[in-house]
């Protein structure tokens, strides 16, 4: 089968998967298809042993052909940055600028050296000594949460409005940051020349400051673009430019893709949206990006399930797979209630608003592309022949899959009682003002 065939095959599951998740009302559909997906992954280990593997290997190579890294990375993440910005209104993030901006760039370079620097005291107990490079990728790679996973599970639970728009912001910007910290440890860990710090500042300044800026400029263009199409069906498609074409000259340029997404997607549905689309037409445009975003979800989270076919769990890696879950919900934590201090010294917020953030910051598929994406053959223990790669990936894997099923699946209660807190708070304010 070539990969096209094996993507239509998985398209037509994720739909079918979707379908029978919608029937399981307790659970939130992407935990539901996670879950799902899980169970079809060790149905197929399971009937691969009992029946000769014929049908389990013949699943396993289809898979993998499929280049997951390139088909997030380069393909979906545009597609649902672009969807989940351009519901982000700019009035109430301006609210909110400094929390995420901090929450998005010192949290994340916070949790980073918080997991690596942890990881490289603890591997040698667990029988693995690993470089403090090594450490520290795995510290980058699984500390940006996941906008995908957080955006599709916060819009089912309807969590207050400044909390959610802190998460919503945080996980938006700070997947790119943390692409270009895990870009820039990663010349450090495998380039042959040795780097500079001012090499590494000028890396990450250009692929961070230089996303934004080529998001905006992006955006400037496809709003004036915008005069020119006379249906409003040709104003819907032309969106598409900017996860396409825009997404690959991105990285033609150099620059940060994601953040180019996310800043063009803010300048088009805070801007281009309300000047050019009458109402009916923005119904639409929602609607058609709401398709698309549904749609790559589905797959997305079918493959995360899907991708337990492909990891190797070697007996060394079980100790890693058990501390790393802990280990980076420590630091969350950390580099959460640290920001959190000085907040609230200037600004009152909602009590649970701190463990929405720990507990709803959740990890998925951007952690894994980035895990894969490590070269193969960089072995850490000659003895056992585990790979660096394997390790990590495996590692990731335990956090992510942690992450969607029991994160994922147990937020409604703590959002429940914030939304609480803050009917009771608007109820007291009311009385005031009259």
């Amino acid at each position: 089968m070539t990969s096209y065939q094996i993507l239509c095959i998985l398209c037509a599951l994720a739909l079918v998967t979707s379908v029978a998740s919608s029937r399981l009302h307790k659970l939130q559909e992407t935990v539901a298809i996670t879950a799902l997906a899980l169970g079809m992954s060790l149905l197929l280990l399971l009937g691969g042993k009992a029946l000769g593997g014929h049908v389990y290997g013949y699943f396993v190579s289809g898979l993998e052909k499929l280049d997951f890294q390139a088909l997030l990375l380069n393909g979906m993440l545009g597609f649902l940055l672009f969807a989940g910005a351009l519901q982000i209104r700019l009035k109430i993030l301006r609210h909110q600028k400094w929390e995420i901006l901090i929450l998005a760039f010192v949290s994340t370079l916070l949790s980073t050296f918080i997991v690596g620097g942890l990881l490289y005291y603890i591997a040698p107990i667990l029988g693995l000594p690993l470089a403090l490079s090594h450490c520290l990728l795995f510290g980058a790679l699984i500390s940006p949460t996941d906008p995908i996973a957080v955006l599709a599970i916060l819009k089912k639970m309807g969590a207050p409005e400044d909390i959610a728009i802190q998460v919503e912001g945080e996980s938006l910007f700070n997947d790119g940051i943390g692409l270009v910290i895990f870009v820039a440890i990663s010349h450090l860990a495998f380039s042959t020349e040795p780097l500079t710090f001012s090499q590494i500042s000028l890396l990450f300044v250009q692929e961070a400051l230089g996303g934004v800026v080529y998001g905006a400029v992006l955006g400037v263009l496809l709003h004036h673009f915008f005069r020119y199409c006379e249906e409003e069906t040709q104003l819907m498609l032309v969106t598409l430019l900017i996860p396409t074409a825009g997404y690959v000259i991105a990285e033609v340029l150099g620059v940060s893709g994601p953040l180019a997404m996310v800043s063009a997607g803010i300048i088009i549905g805070n801007y281009s949206v309300p000047k050019y689309f009458v109402r009916h037409e923005r119904v639409k445009l929602y609607t058609f990006w709401s398709l698309i975003e549904s749609f790559f979800n589905a797959l997305l989270f079918l493959l995360l399930g899907l991708l337990l076919l492909l990891v190797t769990f070697k007996a060394p890696l079980w100790w890693f797979m058990l501390v790393a879950i802990p280990l980076v919900l420590m630091a969350r934590a950390v580099s959460v209630f640290l920001p959190y201090i000085g907040f609230r010294l200037v600004k009152s917020y909602n009590p649970y608003a701190e463990s929405i953030l720990i507990w709803g910051g959740l990890r998925g598929g951007l952690a894994l592309a980035m895990a894969m994406s490590l070269p193969e053959g960089v072995i850490i223990d000659s003895q056992s022949g585990v790979e660096l790669r394997e390790l990590l990936l495996v590692m990731t894997y335990a956090v992510v899959v942690f992450s969607i099923l029991v994160q994922g699946s147990t937020m409604t209660g703590l959002i429940r009682r914030s939304n609480a807190v803050a009917t009771e708070a608007n109820h007291q304010i009311a009385p005031e003002r009259t």
